[in-house]
């Protein structure tokens, strides 16, 4: 299954992680909050699990492919 990432920006602190652990997939908007980039190259579901559980804030959200939010736990 493919899954896809989205950020609650209201919940993102711009700590940049996610950018700098792969700026293919997230950038910062011109607010300078994290942001899924759009048609951003496909990371492994588990790669992305591993993304949204590392962000400081809880920020990351990832979707199953019928838009089902994933628990990253």
């Amino acid at each position: 299954m493919t899954y896809r990432a989205s950020v609650d920006k209201d919940t993102c602190i711009s700590s940049g992680r996610c950018v700098a652990d792969a700026p293919a997939t997230f950038r910062f908007d011109g607010d300078e909050i994290a942001e899924a980039a759009p048609h951003h190259p496909g990371l492994s579901d588990d790669a992305l699990l591993g993304l949204a559980r590392a962000c400081p804030s809880g920020a990351i959200r990832v979707h199953d492919g019928a838009g089902a939010e994933i628990e990253a736990g």
